[in-house]
């Protein structure tokens, strides 16, 4: 039997956690200072996936 490969991309998008997935949000690589920094702060935490998603995240990253 050959092994199972994970998608390398999902690989560096997606952290594993004990309840499901989180990623990293969007809207914070350019055009800052138009933000406020209420903004740019909570947006620097991972943000869980949905249920909906979960399942198809989890087919692409079976060794997790």
């Amino acid at each position: 039997m050959y092994k199972i490969k994970s998608n390398r991309g999902a690989t560096k998008r997606f952290k594993k956690t004990a309840i499901g997935f989180k990623h990293k949000q969007s809207f914070r690589n350019h055009i800052l200072t138009h933000k406020s920094s209420k903004r740019k702060r909570q947006l620097r935490k991972l943000k869980p996936i949905s249920a909906y998603d979960c399942k198809s995240v989890s087919r692409m990253l079976p060794n997790l």
